[in-house]
Order: C-alpha cells, then structure tokens, then sequence
C-alpha cells in the first residue's frame, strides 16, 4: 500500500485508481448492473438505498479501545461490510468489559462524515450563487426595516459592517476548513472532530433546529408578502403551494437545489442592484414627490435612535440577515470540484457584504425615516408591507415597481425556505451518520438524497399552516427566538475550530504550504470573528433584560392615547404616566409609548431573545452527562480522515506554474475573486 494513502484511505479501502494523478476522489452517482428498462421502475428504485455503501459498526469493536485511546484514535470505527458487520454484533456479548454503552467512537465519526454517500454534483457556478444570494431574504429586504426603526441609519450600518467584518473572517475560516475537509456536516463535524463531541452534538443539532423552524416561518412569510394583492386568499392554500413546491425541488436532489438557488439568487441580485441604482436616483431628485433628499433623514429624525442600546439591538437582526452564508461549506461534501470552486465562492462573500448590504443599506438610511408610520406598523419580521425597500419605492410615487419589489421578496422567501430544507436535512443525515441523531435520519437513496430528512424537515414544515391563526405574530416571533442567536453559536465555534486545526496542524509539522487554501484573514481573522461572537451574545444578554420601549403605530396608538388618558387622568410624559401610555415629541414628530411591561411579559422577552442559549446548554450537557466526553487534545486530533486531495502537492506545483505566467491584473483578480 503506497505511504501517502493515509488514515482514511486504509481504513476505508478506497480503490488505488481513486488516488491517481488529477483524481479528487470525487463519487459520481453510481450505475446497477440490475436497473429496470422501465422509467417508472428506475424512479422507484431510485429511492432504495445504494446496496454497494459501506456500513460502519454501531458500536466500537471489542478489543479495539483501550483506557489510552478513548478519545478517537483507535481503529473501531473502521468501515466494514455488512456480513462482517453482524457477525460481530452477534458474537458481542455486552457483559464484555471493552463494550460501553457511553463511549463515543470520534475516529469512526470522522470515518462516517468522509465516507458519505451524499451526492457530488455542485458546480463552481452554484456554489458561487449560493454563497452570494443564499442568505439575501428576509432577513435583508425586511428585517432590517425594524433595525432601521430600533437604532436609525447610523446604528444599521455600523452594526451590519460589524457583523460583515465577523462574518468575513469567519467564511474564510470555513473555507480553509470546508476544502481541506469537503465532509458531510461540515462545522458540526468539525467541532466534534476538533472541539468536543459533545460540543459537535450541541452545534449540530443546534444548526439543525435553526433551518426547521426556519422552513415554516419562511412559508407564512410567503403567505403574508402574497397578501400584498390579493388579503382574502386563504393562507392554508398558499402554504400547501409553497410547501410543495419547496420539497419538490429538494426531491431533485442536490443538483436541483443547486439549479434553483442559481435561478432564485439571479433575481435577488439583480433586484438589490436595480434598487441601489433606482435608490441614487432617488435620493438625488430623480422624481418629483420629495425631490433632493441627500442626508436630510440623518439630521431630522437623526442618524442615532434610542443610543447605544439601539445600536446594540441591531446586532441579532444583523446576524439574522447574514444568515444562511455558512451553506456554502455545508455544500462543499456535495461538490464535484471543492478544491476549485469554493475558494471563489468564499473569497466572493467580501463582495455581498459590500455590495448587497453596506451599499443598499446606506441608500435605505438615506431614503426612509426610522420612525416611518409603515415600520412601526410591522406585524411581524415577515410582513412584507414594512420592508424600507418597499417603503422607499412606495414614498417616491412609483406606482409600478412596490409589486415587482413584492415579487422579489416572494422568491427571495422561498429560496430561503429552500435552503432550510437543504441545510437541516443534511445536518440531520450527517448527525446520524456520526451516531449523534436516531440511525434512520441517515438514509441516503441511490440519487444521494437524504431522504428521511428531507420527510423530517417537511413534517416540522406543516407548522405553516399555523398561519390562519390570530396569533400568527406570536407564533412567528416563537419560531424566529428558536434560530434567532443560533447562526452566532455557529459561527463563534467554526473561528474556534479553525484556530485548534491550526494548532494541531502545526503541532503535527505541516506547514501552511501544505493547504490546498488558505484563510486570507489567517488566525488573526479566528479571533476576531470568534471575539466579535462573544460580544453579540454580550450585548443581546443585555437588550433581552433590559429591552428598549417598544413604539406603536400612530393609527394604533391614537385610539390606545385616548383611552389611556380617560382612565389615567392625562399626563404629560412617558415618567408621569406610570403605567400608562407616554407621549415623547422631542426631536421630531410624536412617539407613543404602550404600556411599560408586566414582569412577565419582560420574562416572555428575555426568552423570546435569548431562547437559543438554554437550548444549546440543554444539548451539550445531555451529551456530556451520557458519553464523557472530554476536549480533543491536539494531539489527539484527526488531521487526515476527509481529504479528499491526496495528491495535493502535484497539483499545486500545477496552480503554481500556471500562476507565474498570469499578468499582474489577473493576479489581483483572482485574489480577491
């Protein structure tokens, strides 16, 4: 056996072919001797299982542990075949002393996660779709209208080029992990590979729940934006259409999610971009309602709204915006090519940053007031009547263009519905193949479809059709605290993950070169994506307890004003009504306060903010009360299972040569693109 082969190639017997000159070890769809000429009979048995995928043993093999090498670096979670497999099952007695039921086999996870049978079939032109559009929703076109309203255009850009910095440094951490190691979980397999599993159970399961219930609030958002020209609709109807068509897509397997996103990302692009061009002409006088408008709106209402705590509220719906770009290294397991195509991918995220929020944000801040009347009437994150996006079309008389903006949002919603799909089932898949997750949720057909998953993510996906209820709002607001801070606790541990594979890569004599890419931010950039983390979890902590007055909507508030002060005997200010309603005019036009909070509606905002963290807390204790587990030591850590590029240094002798006849422009280029 050659020497270069490695950890994974003898434990999993790849064939010798597989690792030649030029190879990727790249899986294509397999072909059966035994498939039926019918058409009907192929789309049948296409969803079985592979009958050629290798099983891994559900336990470790007796004799293969020892009290030195609980941690992963023994050889019990080698692949096996299937007659061999229940062999040892039947002849394990589980009075043996080397069989525990709370071990946890790291080094037969790591086997599982590089050994998927998951589908390779994304192309350099999805992955770059994905990572440029995947997470433009919602979360840009309508979220940041209560951003705007909670901390005023100057709070909006400041805290989404925070979270852009955060994010930057972070993707290019997930890249240099994601290419080097294109495996199935990714960031949740990597913090169990180099954090803790107990950690990676946490994270995974964590990243799971915030796509599920992502699924349903991206359908009642769908629901309530298709309520722009048509309230009478029945929503029930519209989540069925929008269900169905979301998992239809998912049915085509990865390259039909890849092909849909591609399409849905070239309409979200191509909106954001006619906006900031339609937005310079508007604020320039370009028509006639307001005429010049430049920076009036930073001065009256002002750039600053409720100070540093406004600021600091706009970090979760910044990061809520943001979310979704970490897809991209999820989908690296599912790519032809990860070697080639995500470094562009990822290096491109710089560019959306810049391009899709700073720029488009800024023309927002200068086009729509924070106490517009349409922002504070928002009835949810998903009503598309407060998007600033629509506001501002709408405020410059354009007749036309607030239904095509509409339109946009739709397929912006259902892409990321899409999404939610595609990330939670093939967490969960990767979760059951490392055994943290029930064994049936792997179930991968012969198309390399997750499909149990997939019926998983539909089944919690019914919970849209909780929209026809009068408590849409609550529903909503309960689903959205569930993922709210989840992409934070995602992203703070894929920095952490980079920095302790750095160490352990260096502590192993490996050097940089070595990297087929690297992080252009380095380590530094780690840490400073994973302190920034910190921070946003600081200062939600701090505005979940402490939250800013909520305002209400003039036509809301005036009858509420009314009858506050017949029961309460007038008032000037918020101070001297007591419970009561409080009426602010400094500084522009009258701002109406409810009620202040009852203790336990305080209680119910706290969680509904901060949600996230009790359920994370919830799932590493589980796990570590079960298995044991402790932290990977450096040394113990499993630096060669995954790759997939075994012949990395011919290759990049190759990129190496072909780069040094490249002209100084294309040099540029490729380095930031």
């Amino acid at each position: 056996m050659p020497p270069d082969r490695g950890i994974e190639m003898s434990s999993v017997g790849i064939k010798e072919d597989s690792v030649t000159q030029g190879s990727l070890w790249s899986a294509p769809r397999p072909s059966y001797d035994d498939e039926p000429e019918s058409a009907f009979r192929r789309w049948l048995d296409s969803f079985k299982r592979d009958p050629h995928r290798r099983v891994l043993p559900k336990y470790p093999v007796p004799g293969s542990v020892d009290d030195d090498n609980r941690m992963g670096g023994g050889r019990g979670g080698s692949s096996l075949g299937i007659d061999e497999l229940e062999s040892i099952r039947s002849s394990r007695d589980h009075s043996n002393q080397n069989y525990d039921p709370h071990y946890f086999d790291l080094h037969a996870a790591n086997i599982s996660t590089a050994n998927t049978m998951l589908a390779r079939e994304l192309r350099g032109r999805h992955l770059q779709m994905i990572a440029i559009g995947g997470s433009i929703g919602t979360g840009l076109f309508v979220a940041s209208g209560k951003s705007l309203n909670l901390g005023g255009p100057a709070s909006l850009l400041i805290a989404y080029g925070f979270i852009g910095v955060m994010l930057y440094c972070t993707i290019q951490a997930l890249g240099e992990l994601a290419v080097t190691f294109p495996v199935a979980g990714s960031f949740s397999a990597y913090s169990t590979r180099f954090l803790d599993p107990a950690w990676g159970f946490a994270m995974g399961w964590n990243y799971a729940l915030q796509w599920l219930v992502v699924l349903p609030l991206e359908i009642i958002a769908a629901s309530i934006t298709v309520g722009y020209w048509n309230s009478n609709m029945h929503r029930a109807l519209l989540v069925t259409i929008f269900l169905i068509t979301i998992v239809v897509i998912n049915l085509f397997g990865v390259k039909g999610y890849g092909e849909a996103e591609f399409m849905f990302a070239i309409v979200k692009i191509t909106a954001v971009i006619g906006f900031i061009l339609l937005g310079i002409v508007i604020n320039i006088g370009g028509f006639p309602n307001d005429g010049y408008i430049g920076g009036r709106y930073w001065t009256n209402p002002g750039a600053f709204h409720n100070g540093f705590k406004g600021l600091c509220s706009v970090f979760v719906s910044a990061a809520f915006a943001f979310t979704g770009t970490e897809l991209v290294g999820l989908a690296a397991a599912e790519a032809v090519n990860p070697r080639k195509s995500l470094p562009t991918a990822i290096k491109q995220v710089f560019w959306r940053i810049t391009l899709f929020y700073v720029v488009a944000l800024t023309l927002i801040g200068l086009l729509v007031p924070y106490n517009h009347p349409e922002l504070l009437g928002a009835k949810s994150m998903a009503d598309a009547s407060a998007s600033p996006f629509v506001i501002a079309i709408e405020s410059a008389g354009i007749d036309v263009l607030p239904g095509v903006m509409n339109s946009v949002i739709l397929v912006a919603v259902l892409s990321v519905g899409n999404s939610a799909v595609f990330g939670s089932s093939r967490t969960l898949a990767a979760l059951a193949d490392q055994r943290q997750a029930p064994k049936i949720l792997g179930y991968v057909d012969r198309r390399g479809r997750p499909l149990v998953a997939i019926l998983v993510a539909m089944l919690v996906g019914l919970l849209g059709y909780l929209a026809d209820l009068k408590e849409q709002s609550d529903v909503l607001n309960w689903l959205l605290a569930v993922s709210g801070l989840s992409s934070i606790f995602t992203w703070g541990s894929i920095c952490l993950c980079h920095i302790r594979f750095r160490k352990a890569w260096a502590a192993k004599g490996r050097t940089l070169n070595q990297l087929a890419f690297r992080s252009q931010a380095g380590l530094a950039g780690s840490w400073i994506g994973l302190i920034f983390n910190f921070i946003v979890l600081v200062a939600q902590f701090w505005t979940a307890a402490w939250p800013i007055p909520k305002m209400l909507p003039p036509d809301t508030a005036a009858s509420s004003v009314v009858n506050n002060l017949a029961s309460h005997g007038g008032g000037e200010g918020r101070e001297d009504m007591g419970m009561g309603m409080g009426i602010n005019s400094i500084d522009g036009p009258p701002v109406i306060y409810p009620p202040d909070p009852t203790p336990r509606e305080t209680v119910i905002g706290f969680f509904l903010q901060y949600l996230c963290v009790p359920i994370v807390a919830a799932f590493y204790l589980g796990h570590k009360f079960w298995f044991r587990t402790k932290v990977v030591k450096i040394e113990d850590m499993d630096i060669d299972t995954g790759r997939r590029d075994f012949n990395l240094p011919i290759l990049l002798a190759q990129e190496y040569d072909e780069k040094a006849n490249w002209p100084l422009w294309k040099r540029g280029y490729k380095f930031f693109c």
